[in-house]
């Protein structure tokens, strides 16, 4: 429960600039398939589709987004521990749907 708690006062926080990670959905991968952070570093995905409708979700880190495609969603995030986190498209989107997805690697 703390880690929450300072997860959301992180996020609440006024903080310096914050790293920028595009990430492209296209059908059937994600890129980057491996997104890089670490543990108390503010963090904004830039989530993209060049093709149809997506999703983004990674469930341990509390995201589940739709990504349309011609529009930019901005996640922000503040990792309060370190793992790796899978995430994966939540809006079926062809015979290959179920291997779209990656990893997130929280580093201390």
């Amino acid at each position: 429960m703390m880690g929450a708690l300072l997860a959301l006062l992180l996020l609440a926080a006024p903080s310096g600039p914050e790293q920028v990670i595009p990430v492209t959905a296209k059908k059937f991968e994600f890129a980057p398939a491996v997104i890089e952070l670490k543990v108390g570093v503010p963090v904004v995905l830039e989530l993209r589709s060049t093709d149809r409708r997506h999703g983004f979700a990674a469930p341990d880190l509390r995201i589940d987004e739709q990504i349309e495609p011609g529009e930019t969603r901005r996640v922000r995030i503040v990792p309060d521990k370190a793992g790796t986190f899978e995430f994966h498209c939540s809006v079926f989107c062809g015979s290959g749907h179920e291997e779209m997805g990656g990893q997130i690697v929280v580093r201390p």
